[in-house]
C-alpha cells in the first residue's frame, strides 16, 4: 500500500477546533493578539507561523505539535503487524478512508471494521486466507465508511453489529452496548463509546495480535481528531478519557489517514501533544 497521507492540515486543525469551541474569528483574533487579516490567511493555509503559534494557545492547541504539522516535518512510524491484520484504504468521492480485517491465525475466524467505498480488496484477502467472517463491526454509519456493507455482509454470512446509540440500516444487524466483548479465536473485541464526530461512534479495542490495537475510526487521526460542531467537547473528552489511557503502544487505526500509536499522538498531536 502506498504511503496513506496525514489527513488534516494545520489549516484544518484550527478551523474545526475553533468551530468546535464556537469561537468566532472576531474573538479569537482579540485573545491571540493577532490581526483579522493575518488570522483570515492562516486558516485559508497560509503558514504565518508567528499567528499559528498564538492561535493554537488559544484553542487548546500545542503550538509545538501545530507547528511541525504546519511543517510537514514528522509522519508517524508504521508499526507492523506479522500476521492476522489488514488494512484498506479506498476513495470515497474526494478523499480516502480506511476499513480493517482481523484474525486469528490459528482458528481462521475474523472479524471486519467498515467497509471503505469498496470492499474486493478484503474479500480477495478472506478468500486468499481462507479466513471464515464472524462479524462486521461497525464504528459509525457515515457513508463513506459503509458503502459496501451490503456487498460484503452477502458475500460472507456475517452478522453485522453496530451501537445501539446509532444502528445501521440493514436487515438483521444487531446492536451492542457500550463495553461490549467479544472473540474471535483468542483474539478479544471490547467496544468503547467514544460519540461527539457520532452519536454510536466507537472505538474497537482489540488484544491477542502481535501489538493492542484499538480500530478509532474518526475519533483520533494522526496529527488530528474527527470534526464535531455540535459535540466538539464531548468527542475531545471521550478521546482524552477512552482512548489515550489505552497503553502507549497501542496501534490507533483511523477511519483515515495513516496507522499511530498511542505514544506518538501523545507526542505529535496538537490537540494531545503537551
Amino acid at each position: 500500500m502506498a504511503r496513506i497521507p496525514i489527513e488534516d492540515n494545520f489549516d484544518d486543525v484550527i478551523n474545526k477546533t475553533q468551530r468546535g469551541l464556537k469561537i468566532t474569528d472576531e474573538q479569537l483574533a482579540s485573545r491571540a493578539e493577532v490581526r483579522a487579516e493575518d488570522l483570515a490567511a492562516v486558516k485559508e493555509g497560509k503558514p504565518i507561523m508567528a499567528v499559528i503559534r498564538r492561535v493554537a494557545r488559544h484553542l487548546r492547541l500545542s503550538p509545538d505539535a501545530l507547528e511541525v504539522l504546519t511543517n510537514k516535518s514528522w509522519y508517524p512510524d508504521q508499526p507492523s503487524f506479522p500476521c492476522g491484520f489488514a488494512m484498506f484504504n479506498t476513495v470515497f468521492e474526494d478523499m480516502t478512508v480506511n476499513s480493517y480485517l482481523i484474525w486469528d491465525p490459528r482458528t481462521k475466524h475474523a472479524a471486519a471494521f467498515d467497509t471503505g467505498s469498496d470492499c474486493q480488496a478484503m474479500l480477495d484477502i478472506i478468500s486468499t486466507e481462507g479466513l471464515d467472517l464472524r462479524y462486521i463491526f461497525i464504528t459509525h454509519t457515515h457513508e463513506d465508511h459503509i458503502v459496501d456493507l451490503p456487498k460484503l455482509a452477502e458475500a460472507t454470512k456475517a452478522e453485522v453489529w453496530a451501537s445501539e446509540k446509532e444502528p445501521v440500516d440493514y436487515p438483521g444487524a444487531q446492536t451492542f452496548k457500550e463495553n461490549a466483548h467479544f472473540h474471535i479465536g483468542e483474539l478479544a473485541i471490547k467496544t468503547l463509546l467514544t460519540w461527539g464526530h457520532s452519536p454510536g461512534m466507537t472505538t474497537f479495542y482489540i488484544t491477542g495480535l502481535s501489538w493492542p490495537l484499538a480500530i478509532v475510526a474518526d475519533s483520533i487521526f494522526s496529527c488530528s481528531m474527527g470534526g464535531s460542531p455540535m459535540n466538539f467537547e464531548d468527542q475531545y473528552r471521550n478521546n482524552k478519557e477512552k482512548i489515550l489511557p489505552l497503553p502507549r503502544d497501542t496501534v490507533i487505526a483511523p477511519g483515515h489517514g495513516p496507522l499511530t500509536t498511542i505514544g506518538q499522538e501523545k507526542q505529535h498531536n496538537p490537540f494531545f501533544a503537551r
